[in-house]
C-alpha cells in the first residue's frame, strides 16, 4: 500500500485562502464608517446688566450633546476619529470650540478598544484633528452612542453683538 502526500495540492490550498483573506483585509480597512447624532446646541449667554461686567467665557454643553456610531473593520483595524468645524455662516476667530469624548458608547465587540479623547481638543477650522482612536481586534469594531460634549470660550463683550453658528464635522479614517 502505497500513500502520497500531495504537499504541493495543500500548501496552494493554504496560500490560497490566506491570499483571500489578505484581499478581503485590504478590502475592510477602507469600509470605515461614522454617524452623527444628537442635537443642535445652542448657548444661553446670559445679558450683562451691570456696567464693567464681562461674560462668564466659557460654556458646556450636556455631556451628551453629540453621539456618535463608528465602526471600523475586522483583522485589526483603527480607526482615527477627527473633527474639524466650518463657519456656517458667521464666525469669530475669538471663539474656541474644543470637543471632548465623555464615555464609550455601546458595543458588543470583545478585544476591542477606544482610546483617548477624554480631555477636551481645541476643534480647528477646516482641519482635521484627531479626537479619538477606536481598534478592532478580530472582529468588527462597532460602537454607538459615542457621547461628545463641545466646549464654547473666548465669549467676550469685545466681541462684536450677533449671531455666530459653526458646523462641527467629524471624519473617520485610517490612522
Amino acid at each position: 500500500m502505497k500513500f502520497y502526500y500531495n504537499f504541493f495540492r495543500h500548501s496552494f490550498i493554504a496560500k490560497s485562502i490566506f491570499i483571500i483573506l489578505l484581499i478581503l483585509s485590504f478590502n475592510l480597512k477602507s469600509q470605515r464608517t461614522i454617524t452623527v447624532g444628537g442635537t443642535n446646541w445652542t448657548v444661553s449667554i446670559p445679558s450683562i446688566t451691570e456696567a464693567g461686567s464681562n461674560y462668564a467665557g466659557t460654556y458646556e454643553s450636556a455631556t451628551n450633546q453629540v453621539l456618535l456610531d463608528a465602526s471600523v473593520p475586522l483583522l485589526l483595524g483603527n480607526g482615527k476619529v477627527s473633527v474639524h468645524y466650518l463657519a456656517n455662516p458667521t464666525w469669530n476667530s475669538n471663539l474656541v470650540l474644543k470637543a471632548r469624548r465623555t464615555g464609550n458608547g455601546t458595543t458588543s465587540c470583545v478585544g476591542c478598544t477606544i482610546t483617548g479623547g477624554t480631555n477636551y481638543t481645541t476643534i480647528p477650522l477646516s482641519t482635521d484633528v484627531e479626537l479619538f482612536r477606536i481598534t478592532a481586534v478580530l472582529t468588527l469594531a462597532s460602537y454607538t452612542n459615542i457621547p461628545v460634549q463641545l466646549e464654547l470660550s473666548g465669549v467676550s463683550v469685545t466681541i462684536p453683538a450677533a449671531t455666530y453658528n459653526s458646523l462641527v464635522v467629524f471624519t473617520i479614517a485610517a490612522p
